[in-house]
């Protein structure tokens, strides 16, 4: 399962992360979309789960050298709040890589955490995907306008995370307005980041957010069904 480099936008390369599933394919695949801190040990954490569940997944690092360090950060949060930027252009790179390879099916989902779940509800609405599972991701406020012509959403919010309260709600009103297959869910007692295992113990606990296990399984668990459905062949 190693670090690779795959075609990015304007013909240049992003390093990604692959995990494989055991046996032999076809498979389909997923793109995996990093939470703020980049692909760390949560992201390929995610992705080998990904690939232990029988899909081919990768996971592209948007924080580029191309950006320059913290321009390149910021540049990939304004992507995010905007909808547009290379950091969509290179996702869809990623997928296409994906799609192109002759141990996928070239049914693609993505799925993000924290910042990447922002970003796969939006490239989600602007590539071609066939399912999307956006976690603690923004939601933009025009969302029936942004997210018209989504596929299937399986996204899943934490109760007690400030940052994006009404954002559950407001993607429930646009999905159901737009009549797209949905599934949602709010989990009461987790706050931000209920996946991520390896975050600092006090940044956690002073951003409201961390590691919750019961959400944590019970969303996977909706993910991999709703992915079971959509991205079978």
């Amino acid at each position: 399962m190693p670090d690779l480099h795959i075609p990015a936008a304007e013909g240049s390369h992003q390093e990604a992360y692959l995990a494989t599933p055991p046996g032999t394919g076809p498979w389909p695949g997923v793109v995996v979309l990093q939470d703020v801190f980049g692909v760390g040990q949560n992201v390929r954490d995610h992705t080998d789960r990904l690939a232990a569940a029988g899909y081919l997944a990768v996971a592209p690092k948007l924080y580029t050298p191309r950006g320059g360090g913290i321009r390149c950060i910021a540049a990939v949060f304004r992507a995010m709040t905007s909808g547009q930027g290379p950091a969509f252009d290179d996702i869809e790179a990623a997928r296409a890589w994906l799609a192109d390879r002759d141990e996928c099916t070239g049914r693609i989902g993505v799925i993000g955490f924290c910042q990447g779940g922002g970003f796969a509800l939006l490239a989600a609405a602007r590539h071609d995907f066939a399912a999307a599972a956006p976690n603690y991701g923004f939601v933009p406020t025009d969302a029936e306008r942004e997210l018209e012509g989504i596929c299937p959403v399986v996204a899943s919010f934490g109760g007690q995370d400030t940052a994006l309260k009404g954002h559950p709600e407001r993607l429930e009103k646009a999905l159901t307005t737009l009549g797209v297959e949905k599934d949602i869910k709010t989990y009461p007692t987790a706050g931000h980041s209920f996946h991520e295992r390896f975050y600092a113990e006090t940044l956690v606990r002073h951003l409201g957010a961390g590691y919750d296990p019961a959400a944590s399984e019970d969303s996977w668990r909706r993910v991999e069904a709703f992915f079971g459905t959509h991205l079978a062949s």
